[in-house]
């Protein structure tokens, strides 16, 4: 069904479906370049000499800028809206991503990384904001589809980046793949709407000051603040996997190169899915209860990660693939429903900053997640410990997230008997 928005001074008829599109193609790209430093970890760490810990210092600096852009972003995007910060974020990734591949000093490498990292930050505050607006009912579904462009992006990266960087190095390749998103970013910027009336309604005229007010508002959200630690545990367990299945499947089990790297598109395909799976869901099943889905994802991938701690070195490839599709579907699928969450648990107009609040709390997961996870590898010479670590990690989110449904669950009833 097509909405009628004021645009220019115009009334258009808008398909959000349409909309959702160019968010999705957005996502696609930003996640193309922004999640190639996974795959192309391996061939970046033989290029400079790089420890397991150092390698997983590249995600976490990722990580690291989106943790320090996302409330500001979710705060100008409240004000603002999506169009112009789709070009924006497009053009501050992909220019910190060229002068990275073009330089050998690895801290210089790493403070570009976290440059880049606060244009791939942006980008989940920018088109969350987008969903909430064009999508009133089936939002679960269509922040599945939104966030599907990670996954899928990250994917691409892994069929396409690391065979053409194995072939041709992967600073030429980084280059090229960050020209293609500034020129998505473009035309993202020429076909992607934003409403005027609702820029008008979300409060563009709050003063910037406001911001930190804004902030401590939110940090008395309990439920808010539990599902986002929660989700700190989460996404960090999902960077793991993707930073270290090409080098645990390559350098423990004996996989070639190129079949442990479909290992990664495998996972990251099937993270799409999962992402619009558990959103439809969400939706139909548990009637738009997000939290609970949380918990079921966490819990099966307790499981996933204690498996493959069992695995011993020599299994076969075809051994690791149903594994790896199921931890991908659950680990990698789950973004969606937290972003649906965050922005659920607080009134619309706070959508954008929560949004980023909740993102900012998150990334931190992914910041000491990778790191930790290789340094237990480098100091045991194993990746068993590690994957256990992945799994009391996880626990500790249950935890978390069971509590965050008290608190909702109590807050729903006295609100039924006022």
């Amino acid at each position: 069904m097509n909405k009628t928005i004021l645009h220019n001074g115009a009334f258009l008829s808008v398909n959000p479906w349409r909309m959702l599109t160019w968010l999705l193609i957005a996502q696609i790209m930003v996640a193309f370049v922004g999640r190639s430093l996974a795959p192309l970890g391996v061939l970046i760490g033989d290029d400079m000499s790089l420890t397991k810990a150092q390698i997983g210092m590249l995600p976490a600096a990722l990580f690291l800028g989106q943790s320090l852009i996302a409330i500001p972003a979710g705060f100008l995007v409240d004000r603002v809206g999506s169009k112009r910060l789709l070009f924006l974020l497009s053009l501050c990734l992909g220019l910190s991503f060229i002068l990275m591949a073009v330089t050998s000093f690895y801290w210089l490498i790493l403070l570009l990384v976290v440059l880049g990292g606060a244009g791939y930050g942006a980008m989940h505050p920018t088109s969350n904001k987008g969903i909430l607006y064009w999508f009133s009912e089936r939002r679960g579904t269509a922040m599945g589809i939104k966030q599907m462009g990670v996954t899928l992006g990250s994917a691409l990266a892994a069929l396409l980046l690391l065979p053409a960087a194995v072939a041709f190095g992967w600073r030429p390749v980084m280059i090229g793949a960050c020209a293609l998103l500034i020129v998505t970013g473009i035309f993202a910027y020429r076909f992607y709407l934003d409403p005027q009336a609702e820029q008008e309604k979300s409060g563009a005229s709050e003063k910037p000051a406001r911001l930190v007010a804004s902030i401590l508002q939110l940090f008395k959200e309990k439920p808010l603040v539990l599902v986002s630690l929660g989700a700190m545990g989460l996404s960090g367990s999902q960077l793991i996997l993707n930073t270290y299945i090409v080098l645990f499947a390559y350098e423990s089990l004996g996989i070639p190169l190129v079949l442990a790297g479909m290992l990664l598109v495998i996972s990251e395909v099937s993270g799409s899915f999962g992402r619009v799976s558990w959103g439809m869901i969400s939706d139909s099943i548990f009637h738009g209860k997000r939290i609970i889905v949380l918990v079921i994802v966490a819990a099966v991938s307790i499981g996933v990660a204690l498996g493959m701690a069992l695995l011993p070195p020599g299994t076969p490839f075809w051994v690791l693939v149903p594994i790896t599709i199921l931890f991908g579907f659950c680990i990698s699928g789950f973004n969606g429903i937290w972003m649906n969450a965050a922005t659920e648990l607080v009134p619309i107009g706070q959508a954008g900053i929560a949004s980023g609040f909740s993102l900012m709390l998150g990334s931190w997961g992914v910041i000491i997640g990778p790191p930790l996870f290789g340094y237990i590898v480098d100091a045991t010479g194993a990746f068993t410990y590690a994957w256990l670590f992945m799994a009391g990690i996880l626990t500790v989110v249950i935890v978390l997230l069971l509590a965050a449904m008290r608190i909702v669950k109590k807050e729903n009833v006295e609100r039924a008997d006022k």
